[in-house]
């Protein structure tokens, strides 16, 4: 049996058949998946708090550090997908965009005559 590559949109709906079969719809505002996503950011950021840069540039190499980062970073996507999904933002093209903008607003120097 060959693994289906991971999809974006059947993630975010697993994401909201899951909340739905629990009927957690009435809790998942903007509001509310927003804050929630501010916390799950805070404890991924609550992991590298007090490392040094070379400390967190090796953090993958401690397998429970590197599965507390995996959950967190999975928390921080999960509800991002949410509050998405609730406002009806497609994430990619979101993030497409912004990468266009950025691209005009900070293009490329060249490099130094000399």
């Amino acid at each position: 049996m060959t693994e289906q590559p991971l999809d974006l949109a059947v993630l975010q709906r697993r994401l909201a058949e899951f909340a739905a079969a629990r009927q957690w719809q009435p809790y998942h505002t903007p509001k509310n998946l927003v804050a929630a996503l501010s916390v799950e950011a805070s404890e991924l950021v609550e992991i590298f708090q007090w490392l040094t840069p070379e400390e967190s540039a090796r953090v993958m190499t401690d397998p429970d550090t590197a599965h507390r980062v995996r959950d967190e970073v999975a928390d921080v996507l999960a509800y991002l997908l949410q509050f998405c999904e609730v406002l009806g933002v497609d994430p990619l093209a979101a993030l497409e965009a912004k990468i266009e903008r950025n691209e005009l607003r900070f293009p490329v120097r060249g490099e130094p005559e000399g």
